[in-house]
């Protein structure tokens, strides 16, 4: 009896695999999308998505936010049993042995491949982030940061909190609770800049336990009062939102020119006579109201600026009618 073939998504994903087995696609690289697959393969956007639930449940992909579906790391090896004998008492101690260990490794620490993996993350964007790649950071294979971390979601974790260890608060801090979530934003948008991937990593839905970034929103709504901690909470998660989303735009940005070799300018200058062709319609009135105006008149800071004072607009509201004991 002939065997029967497997079903399309089978095949895609066994060539897929094949793919990373052969290091074709090594760890944290981008694995074809569902778009991607119905294109090479000719299936239907159904087997397509079936074909990467195949791959994450065999351990071979995984998601991760604002980047996409990647190769996952490789499970870490069991340690071998320890079989060495003991030192003598007065011989080699601990500290010794520690020693030894962070010399073979290259001298490596959890805050040493934290950092470094920011300065990828910084330079090259999360995309480009791999244990593999960290590693050569110190010239060491990527097993010898296993020994430190348990893989890649940790990193990205602990690199994304330590992004707001670098925050310095205001002294005097504002009293006012207005000033003081004005001033929690900047700071947050200020880490976003410097670190233009950490807003795509970040997510709403999801949250990851960051002390460090919980300490700051903790700060930025310490002026509220009045409020019952449902919609406190609400009111951090609105203002963090808002300043994430329209950061998330760096990444974006960054990421385009890379692919078209344009920068924001040259691209803009590019899409001018489609935007012409539209405008000319006339079926456009507030687009063809701003046509003209410099480039520079509808940015992300204007967008987190315009945003950011209208948030607080709408909070003052139910902030001072509370004071008042108002009905809002």
């Amino acid at each position: 009896m002939t065997p029967s073939a497997p079903p399309p998504y089978r095949r895609i994903a066994d060539e897929i695999r094949a793919r990373v087995d052969t290091g074709e696609l090594a760890p944290g690289d981008r694995v074809p999308s569902t778009r991607r697959i119905t294109q090479e393969w000719g299936v239907a956007m159904a087997t397509a998505t079936k074909v990467l639930a195949a791959l994450r449940q065999d351990g071979v992909v995984r998601v991760v936010p604002g980047v996409g579906t990647v190769v996952a790391e490789p499970a870490a090896p069991e340690a071998a049993p320890d079989t060495s004998p003991r030192p003598l008492p007065g011989g080699e101690g601990g500290a010794a042995k520690e020693r030894r260990t962070r010399e073979a490794d290259g001298g490596l620490s959890r805050e040493r491949i934290v950092r470094a993996g920011m300065r990828v993350a910084d330079a090259e964007g999360l995309g480009a982030l791999s244990m593999r790649r960290v590693a050569a950071e110190f010239g060491v294979s990527s097993m010898a940061l296993y020994r430190h971390l348990a893989g890649k979601d940790e990193l990205v974790m602990l690199m994304a909190d330590a992004t707001f260890a670098e925050v310095r608060l205001p002294e005097p801090a504002p009293a006012d609770w207005r000033a003081r979530m004005e001033a929690g934003a900047r700071l947050q948008w200020a880490v976003y800049k410097r670190h233009p991937w950490l807003a795509q990593y970040l997510s709403i839905s999801r949250p990851q336990p960051m002390p460090r970034a919980m300490a700051l929103i903790e700060w930025t709504v310490a002026r509220v009062e009045g409020m019952d901690p449902l919609t406190l909470l609400h009111m951090a998660v609105t203002l963090l939102n808002h300043v994430r989303a329209a950061a998330s735009g760096f990444e974006d940005d960054r990421e385009a020119e890379q692919q078209t070799g344009m920068d924001r300018g040259q691209w803009m200058a590019s899409m001018e006579p489609a935007y012409e062709r539209i405008l000319g319609s006339g079926a456009y009135p507030m687009y063809a109201g701003v046509d003209g105006l410099a480039l520079d008149a509808v940015t992300l800071d204007t967008v987190f600026e315009f945003g950011l004072a209208r948030l607080l607009d709408g909070m003052a509201v139910l902030v001072e009618g509370r004071e008042r004991g108002g009905r809002v």
